[in-house]
């Protein structure tokens, strides 16, 4: 018989574990007397032998009967720090994983990226949690939870500050502000366990970490704030009457009106409303009015034309200016979108009487935009219009004598960053056109099309978006038009 006994188990740690060690090498570790027992099973020992029979066992640092260990603290900490893990890590996909595979441009796709990366990372440190709270058999463990901790405190911590700007309710608040809790709970838990000390070199680790953090920063700050402002946008628009041509069976005269739009910026965008609209004019004329006349006119007139007239325009032999509405539709239509180069081109037809009482036809052609690049627009619910006058068309109906003839076009909107999508309220970019009249658009976070938004709230997420409206204007005489056609 051996003078030294065959199995030995050392002092617990700190969390009560033991290791066995048989002939000076680890055979297993073990947390109870029954942990202990089937290590001794395996090593070929009687299920029935005396734990306290010296020949076979010796004890360092308590005998059989100390088993530090407290099972159900040690199984909650862990399933606590588990479910944490999980969490964030479906989080983190949840907010990247749209930028990633949709956005526009590199740096968010980028930024997305991170994101899957990071709930990946934490993923491998929700495996790791099995080794770190059970045998330890992984030196660095530990730090790899941490590494997913620190993750999610870090990504946690952006959409609450994020979240605080605006203080609107989102369904992820009730995900993102208690992982932002339990993050701060596991930090503390995982620093006083020291958990980073089985690291071979923990400075390259924590500068891993921090070089990490910094590039992580600086790629949210470009995608959110630089990248989107820095490609300029412009549309450019351009109306034009063409030689009128004499109808052979009526005293009309048809003119024909070619309107262009093309988008002369660095970035695609989206059509959220647009009209062209032909007026005539006519006025009374006198050969000798005296400059108050002009004056009393144009106080009568200013602001009350429409069209290219709509300053109200003073002229001295020119008196009690009207227009009148001749012809007025859509240019190319609300949800559809011009890539960067991109141009459209239209050609109408309108008639006047051969005798027409106008001086001059003016056409005034405006458009609504907003830059692709920061908005994903529903364009197959923002497109099909809403007649208000239709009973049939639900919560978009208005009663003729109370809204008249109003399009309504309403739909959800997403932002590019994806942060901003989870911590806002959504967005609804609502255009309404009346003929004749200057269109509207507006992106608040009100659904409904009659029910009035803040216009604070407006301006500014006109300006998140990139709204923006351009106008061209073209006026010919129509005694210009009357000898085009050979009257």
């Amino acid at each position: 018989m051996s003078i030294r006994p065959w199995v030995v188990v050392e002092a617990p740690d700190r969390r009560g574990l033991r290791r066995v060690t048989m002939g000076g090498r680890t055979v297993g570790s073990a947390w109870s007397s029954g942990d202990l027992r089937r290590i001794l099973r395996r090593l070929d020992f009687p299920d029935d032998i005396d734990l306290d029979d010296t020949a076979f066992i010796y004890w360092r640092g308590g005998g059989s009967g100390t088993w530090p260990d407290r099972p159900w603290r040690r199984r909650a900490t862990f399933a606590l720090m588990m479910a944490g893990l999980l969490a964030s890590m479906v989080l983190s996909a949840m907010v990247g994983w749209p930028d990633a595979t949709g956005a526009l441009t590199f740096a968010q796709r980028m930024t997305g990226v991170l994101f899957v990366l990071s709930g990946l990372v934490q993923g491998m440190a929700a495996v790791a949690a099995f080794d770190y709270w059970g045998r330890r058999q992984v030196r660095i463990s530990g730090a790899v939870v941490l590494l997913g901790v620190l993750i999610a405190l870090g990504t946690d911590s952006l959409l609450l500050v994020m979240w605080l700007e605006e203080a609107e309710y989102t369904p992820y608040l009730l995900i993102f502000l208690p992982l932002w809790c339990w993050s701060l709970w596991a930090l503390v838990v995982l620093v006083r366990e020291d958990c980073w000390k089985g690291v071979p070199r923990p400075k390259r680790f924590a500068a891993g970490v921090v070089a990490t953090a910094l590039l992580t920063g600086v790629s949210l700050a470009y995608s959110t704030m630089y990248e989107p402002t820095a490609a300029p946008m412009h549309l450019s628009l351009k109306a034009k009457f063409g030689a009128a041509r004499a109808d052979r069976g009526l005293p009309f005269v048809h003119v024909p009106l070619t309107l262009h739009m093309k988008n002369t910026g660095g970035i695609p965008v989206y059509i959220t409303n647009d009209i062209y609209t032909v007026r005539g004019r006519d006025a009374m004329y006198s050969e000798s009015p005296g400059p108050e006349d002009m004056l009393r006119e144009w106080r009568e007139t200013a602001g009350r034309l429409r069209g290219p007239w709509n300053l109200g325009d003073a002229e001295l032999y020119a008196d009690s200016l009207r227009g009148t509405v001749i012809s007025t539709s859509h240019v190319y239509g609300p949800g559809k979108w011009l890539e960067v180069g991109q141009e459209f081109s239209v050609e109408r037809v309108f008639q006047i009487p051969k005798d027409a009482p106008y001086g001059t036809v003016a056409v005034g052609m405006q458009v609504s935009y907003m830059r692709k690049d920061r908005g994903k627009l529903d364009v197959d619910e923002f497109k099909t219009p809403h007649y208000t006058w239709r009973e049939n068309e639900g919560r978009y109906y208005c009663p003729w004598d109370e809204c008249g003839q109003q399009l309504i076009y309403n739909g959800r909107v997403r932002h590019n960053n994806n942060l901003i999508n989870v911590t806002r309220k959504p967005r609804f970019v609502r255009a309404i056109w009346v003929p004749g009249e200057s269109p509207t658009s507006s992106i608040s976070s009100i659904d409904f099309w009659d029910t009035k938004s803040s216009p604070q709230e407006v301006r500014r997420e006109l300006d998140r978006y990139g709204a923006a409206s351009v106008r061209a204007d073209a006026e010919v005489p129509v005694a210009e038009l009357l000898r085009s056609a050979g009257l």
